[in-house]
C-alpha cells in the first residue's frame, strides 16, 4: 500500500473516530442534562393530615413526653432493610426524607389524637399529671422481595403516676407499601404510626387515671 492511501485513510479514520466521541458526547451532555435535576431533588416527607379523631370517652390530663429513639431514628433519614437478603444490614434513601426525624412526628401524632380525649400536657408543664413516656425502637420500611414490602413500627409505652409504674406494654404495626420505593415506604410508615397511636390511645383508655388534684 502506497504511504499516500494509507495516509488518507488514515485521516478518515481519524475523522469518524472524531464524529462519533463528538456525537457520543453530545448524547452524554444531553443525558446529563436531564437527569441533573431528578438527581438533585430531595422529596420530603410527614404523616400526611391527622386522621378524624375518635369517638372515645374523655380521659384525665396527661403528660405526653416527646417520643425517644435511637440515633438512627433522630434523623430525618427514610431507613429502609433488605429483609429477603442481608437482613441484619439497614440503608436510608439518598434523596428522600422526612421533613423531621420519625420520633418528632410520633410525637406531634400522639399528642393530637390524645388531645381529642382530654388535656394533654408536656414534660415541661408543672401541673401534676399521669405521665406516658413512648420509646420507639423499630422504624422502618422493610423489603420482602424487589417488587414488595411494608412498614415496621414497634415502641415501648411507659405509664407511671406520682413516681409509680401504673402500666407498660410493647405495641408493634405493620402496613403494607403501595410500591417499593420512598414513596411507598413514607405511605406504608404513616399508615402503621397511625395504627400504633390508635393502640396506645386504647390501651392508655383503660388505665386506672387519678385526675390530678
Amino acid at each position: 500500500m502506497s504511504r499516500s492511501i494509507h495516509r488518507l485513510l488514515s485521516s478518515r479514520v481519524t475523522r469518524a473516530g472524531a464524529a462519533c466521541a463528538a456525537l457520543v458526547a453530545v448524547g452524554l451532555l444531553a443525558a446529563g442534562c436531564t437527569s441533573t435535576p431528578a438527581a438533585l431533588s430531595d422529596i420530603r416527607y410527614d404523616f400526611g393530615p391527622p386522621k378524624p379523631a375518635s369517638s372515645a370517652g374523655t380521659q384525665p390530663a396527661v403528660k405526653v413526653l416527646d417520643v425517644s429513639a435511637p440515633e438512627v431514628l433522630r434523623s430525618d433519614k427514610l431507613v429502609y432493610r433488605i429483609g429477603y437478603a442481608d437482613s441484619q444490614q439497614v440503608a436510608a434513601y439518598a434523596n428522600s426524607h422526612w421533613t423531621m426525624p420519625p420520633s418528632e412526628l410520633l410525637t406531634q401524632r400522639l399528642r393530637g389524637a390524645l388531645s381529642s380525649r382530654g388535656t394533654v400536657l408536656t414534660g415541661a408543664d408543672g401541673v401534676p399529671a399521669p405521665v406516658l413516656k413512648v420509646d420507639l425502637n423499630e422504624f422502618e420500611q422493610v423489603f420482602d422481595s424487589q417488587a414488595q414490602s411494608h412498614a415496621a413500627v414497634t415502641a415501648r409505652a411507659t405509664l407511671t403516676q406520682n413516681g409509680k409504674v401504673i402500666g407498660q406494654r410493647t405495641f408493634i404495626s405493620r402496613a403494607p407499601s403501595r410500591s417499593a420505593d420512598a414513596a411507598g415506604g413514607a405511605q406504608a410508615l404513616a399508615a402503621a404510626s397511625d395504627d400504633l397511636v390508635a393502640q396506645i390511645g386504647a390501651w392508655l383508655g383503660v388505665q386506672a387515671l387519678v385526675a390530678a388534684q
